[in-house]
């Protein structure tokens, strides 16, 4: 299922059962696994890994070298999870030295003329909505919505679960579970549709509440909430993770509601 009219490099190692659509170029040392699709006009560069049953839309380009004037010609890659669709523009540029490599996870979409940054980590279904830019260094924990026209700050680390909304300027960590929108982007309470449509129940739903409410909504500094959630708030995976993001966050977390 490879087109005579693609081109395909003879150092590129493709998997069975692919399709290559005319006019795409697929580049020396690039990995493409089973099932996947790779459209018309699209481009697949050096040091590509494109994972199983992914769909490459036409003019999205892959493995591009960093916007980075620092890069030297380092061996890096760009790689794309199973079951992820790239639309149409959208680039993933691969890693510098400063991590090696450019992520996407799985079951990801990278929608039309979204773009991905050097060394960018992103977790597993994710959505990046058209247009939406991610500086290098970025990170993204799994189930992050970011949504269209959005700039994301480099360094800058958005948690899981998390929905961003629309035309936002990122320049601060988004902690996980919850809305963020305004301009200076600020919290906007839970992504409570999101987290019922993944399963969470209402009592953990509440707890996450009760929280944020600590932390954006009972007039403490950052500090004394997150103490008094250690003390007071039973220990779980979601309160031990959002007390860890805060504490690791080094561009600081996004602002209360006024």
């Amino acid at each position: 299922m490879i087109s005579n009219l693609a081109f395909v490099h003879p150092g590129a190692r493709l998997a069975e059962n692919i399709t290559v659509e005319p006019f795409a170029y697929i580049d020396d040392n690039v990995e493409i696994g089973e099932g996947t699709w790779i459209g018309p006009h699209s481009t697949i560069l050096y040091g590509a890994r494109i994972g199983k049953n992914c769909k490459i839309f036409p003019t999205a380009v892959v493995s591009a070298i960093p916007q980075d004037l620092k890069f030297a010609g380092e061996e890096t890659t760009a790689e794309i999870g199973d079951g992820t669709t790239l639309r149409e523009g959208s680039t993933v540029n691969r890693g510098t030295v400063a991590a090696g490599k450019t992520v996407v996870g799985r079951n990801c979409l990278i929608m039309a003329y979204a773009h991905v940054g050097h060394d960018c980590l992103l977790g597993d279904n994710c959505i990046l909505g058209n247009g939406t830019g991610l500086a290098g260094e970025v990170k993204v924990d799994d189930w992050a919505i970011i949504s269209a026209g959005s700039l994301v700050h480099q360094f800058s680390r958005i948690g899981g679960h998390a929905f961003i909304g629309g035309g936002s300027k990122v320049r601060t960590d988004v902690p996980p579970f919850i809305k963020a929108d305004r301009d200076p982007l600020s919290f906007m309470g839970l992504n409570s549709v999101g987290l019922t449509r993944r399963g969470f129940d209402t009592a953990r739903i509440n707890n996450i509440h009760n929280i944020y409410r600590a932390i954006y909504l009972n007039g403490m500094n950052i500090s004394q909430a997150l103490d008094y959630i250690e003390k007071e708030v039973i220990s779980s995976p979601d309160r031990d993770y959002i007390l860890e993001f805060i504490r690791k966050s080094e561009r600081g977390i996004i602002r209360g509601p006024r």
